[in-house]
């Protein structure tokens, strides 16, 4: 998907909605022999490699056991991996390496520090009234973000190439205005959870994914 995640931020600095549809990407995969040659740990509610780092496996976390998916310290069938790993009778195994997924708490302090750099941007400009960041871009996302009058803020991390980002920007507050804030039971700044406002923000997703992306030099 060229779309990677959609947050909203309080004007606090708060982390009030996300939405994600990044897996992170298998950077090893390997079958091993029982005992692992490889010290793996719980770390943040995710299975580490803390020693034995070997054939481009540093610093990663465990994505897959024989091609089912980890989420934290369990397998998607309930398998709790450190458990699984230590019984000689499940192997040979196959182990999928890759960057850690972020956790909960990871994201929120992320929102607070760019609710402080986005203050900070509008600080440092020249002129008054600044907007704040507006966009942030690396070689292989664009973060994009849209500050409302009342100081919430719309992010979405997209690829680099995908289209028509300001205008989704403002159909996710015209959902936000439409499906939180006219919800008689949604309370200001808290976290945003309505049914409606999930499956028109995926519609919104679905139509401008299919606005495509634009190519190289383009």
């Amino acid at each position: 998907m060229a779309i990677f995640s959609v947050y909203v931020v309080n004007k606090a600095g708060g982390l009030i909605y996300q939405w994600d549809s990044y897996s992170p990407r298998a950077e090893a995969e390997k079958t091993f022999s029982y005992p692992l040659d490889l010290l793996l740990k719980l770390h943040d509610e995710r299975v580490l490699v803390a020693f034995g780092q070997r054939d481009g496996i540093r610093g990663h976390a465990v994505l897959a056991i024989n091609g089912v998916d980890v989420n934290g310290k369990y397998t998607a069938d309930g398998k709790e991996v450190l458990e699984y790993l230590g019984n000689s009778a499940n192997y040979p195994v196959s182990i999928r390496f890759g960057r850690p997924r972020l956790t909960s708490n990871e994201k929120l302090m992320l929102a607070s520090m760019f609710h402080s750099l986005f203050a900070i941007g509008s600080q440092l400009s020249p002129e008054q009234g600044s907007s704040g960041i507006e966009m942030l871009e690396t070689d292989t996302f664009k973060l994009h973000c849209f500050q409302t009058l009342t100081g919430i803020k719309f992010v979405v991390l997209a690829d680099p190439r995908q289209a028509g980002i300001d205008s989704l920007l403002r159909k996710i507050y015209e959902i936000y205005s439409d499906f939180a804030l006219k919800n008689p039971f949604y309370s200001l700044e808290m976290p945003i959870r309505c049914e409606l406002f999930d499956q028109n923000l995926k519609l919104a997703l679905e139509v401008a994914e299919k606005a495509g992306t634009f190519g190289p030099g383009s």
